[in-house]
């Protein structure tokens, strides 16, 4: 399975169907801007793009290539050796002088081959399999956390997205309130102090919005860096965090996640590589047999062509009777080895409990704030508006405008954020419950377990045809710059100057 050009291909058939969409436009109200470098993108592609070319994937591909040739390796240790040696030398001087030759040519080859080893080359082969098993699985774990971590950088900029739109609307109100307050100083029903703090709120309000904008453009550059983008690059996403009821048990997802996580099956593949270095060890009690066959030409002088030859055949076995306590110091160190892999197979599962609770405790928190915000937004908007019309009438101060006006713009923020919250526990949720991406882990294990190759497990256990293909490793990519002699827009900018952008903030509360 070539993921990078898999997963290019299934992409570009996307972005074709978003070009011939009108996906990829050029600027809106903020000057002639290069296509290239604005791109509508949902979150189905922000994942495809991370599994394109983010390079802890990439990373993770060439460990499993390296585990696989380590297995060739191991398979090959029992196999016979082939040796050739060849010498020629010339002898001069007194003391060779009754030899009748002055030169001499040697070859020979031999053949040796392992018989037994003590069990170190079976064990040896075990360990190998187990390792490539493990580097599978270690795929599909990256997979799920680039998945994860792709969704949240994602879902990062819609909620920086989200909170430029609560700030503006604050900035358009406070500039509104000003402008009444000024029309009111000028006929004499307020006084200047009034005016002068209206001018302050409205300053503050204008850094915040400075701030969330510059916020948002950090959001944008660090998923463009995680996805493989320029981090100049200008995205528009076009989803919108939203709630969707999700009906869900504790013990259902906890019971899901033991059973289907990556990294509980990868511990105890740690434990059986450990079993196999203890009794790889213990072969250091045992014999060793290996057998080889030699030939053998030696022709002492070019000139005469005298040519001697000999062989030898043979078995040859050895038995280290003591060896000064080394296999025992190796036993007891392969043991203390696999006490800590099944305390740390112990330990997985403890925290891969502990990981589904948290986030399945903070999904229903975000649930409940969702409903409690909702309600405060609410309630806020109707305490501004009285706020604002006993200004008007003169019983009211200036100072409870202000106040009701940052009540309203915390209970819009708050909103967003339990929308965020929700959304990004779900995720979370999802990659901590083992939820896969390409194979379905319980059932590489079975497999496995049946004595099947790594290749046919991966077969068995792919959820896509695609995903059933041997992982290749490609050539490194050149690194991501972006085009210093191209000025683009802020993606900040973007957003305030979208036309085209569907979200409003009285749309949010509806």
């Amino acid at each position: 399975m070539k993921i990078s050009k898999r997963l290019k291909r299934n992409f570009r058939k996307k972005l074709a169907a978003a070009l011939a969409a009108g996906i990829m436009t050029f600027s809106i109200g903020f000057g002639s801007v290069d296509a290239a470098q604005i791109l509508n993108v949902t979150l189905d592609e922000t994942i495809q793009r991370a599994y394109e070319n983010n390079r802890t994937i990439k990373e993770s591909v060439a460990d499993r290539e390296r585990a696989y040739w380590q297995l060739s390796e191991a398979r090959r240790q029992g196999n016979p050796q082939l040796t050739w040696d060849f010498s020629a030398q010339r002898f001069g001087g007194s003391y060779y002088q009754n030899y009748g030759y002055n030169r001499s040519f040697t070859n020979s080859g031999t053949i040796s081959m392992p018989i037994y080893q003590g069990g170190r080359l079976k064990e040896g082969r075990r360990s190998a399999r187990f390792a490539l098993s493990s580097a599978d699985l270690s795929l599909e774990n990256t997979l799920q956390d680039v998945r994860l971590q792709s969704t949240i950088y994602y879902f990062n900029v819609l909620q920086y997205r989200n909170l430029i739109g609560v700030y503006e609307e604050e900035v358009v109100t406070l500039q509104e309130h000003l402008r009444n307050v000024n029309a009111q100083f000028r006929v004499g029903t307020v006084a200047k102090v009034d005016v002068l703090e209206s001018q302050v709120e409205l300053a503050n309000a204008q850094q915040n919005l400075v701030n969330i904008q510059n916020n948002y453009d950090v959001a944008v550059a660090t998923l463009n860096n995680f996805i493989g983008l320029p981090a100049d690059t200008v995205l528009r996403p076009q989803d919108t965090l939203a709630y969707k009821q999700y009906k869900l048990n504790l013990g259902d997802c906890t019971a899901y996640a033991l059973e289907n996580r990556a990294d509980a099956a990868m511990a105890d593949y740690a434990v059986k590589q450990a079993e196999s270095a203890r009794k790889s060890a213990k072969a250091g009690y045992r014999p060793q047999v290996s057998a080889s066959i030699s030939k053998g030409l030696t022709n002492q002088n070019l000139v005469s062509k005298k040519i001697t030859d000999q062989w030898t055949a043979g078995i040859s076995a050895s038995w280290n009777i003591f060896d000064g306590g080394i296999t025992s110091a190796q036993v007891h160190e392969a043991d203390a080895a696999l006490t800590r892999a099944k305390e740390v197979a112990a330990q997985t599962r403890e925290q891969i409990q502990l990981e589904v609770q948290q986030y399945f405790l903070e999904l229903h928190a975000a649930e409940k704030n969702i409903g409690t915000t909702q309600a405060s937004v609410a309630l806020a908007e109707e305490n501004y508006k009285i706020a604002q019309v006993r200004y008007a009438a003169g019983v009211g101060t200036n100072l409870d405008v202000m106040d009701a006006s940052r009540k309203l713009t915390e209970a819009r923020s708050n909103y967003f954020t339990a929308l965020y919250n929700y959304n990004t526990a779900k995720a979370s949720l999802d990659r901590y419950m083992g939820v896969p991406v390409e194979i379905d882990v319980t059932r590489y294990v079975e497999s496995e377990e049946e004595g099947k190759t790594a290749k046919e497990s991966r077969e068995e256990a792919a959820l896509t045809p695609d995903a059933a293909e041997v992982p290749e490793i490609d050539e490194v990519a050149p690194v991501v710059t972006i085009d210093f002699e191209n000025e683009s827009p802020l993606p900040s900018d973007t957003v305030a100057e979208d036309s085209k952008r569907e979200f409003t903030t009285d749309q949010a509360f509806k």
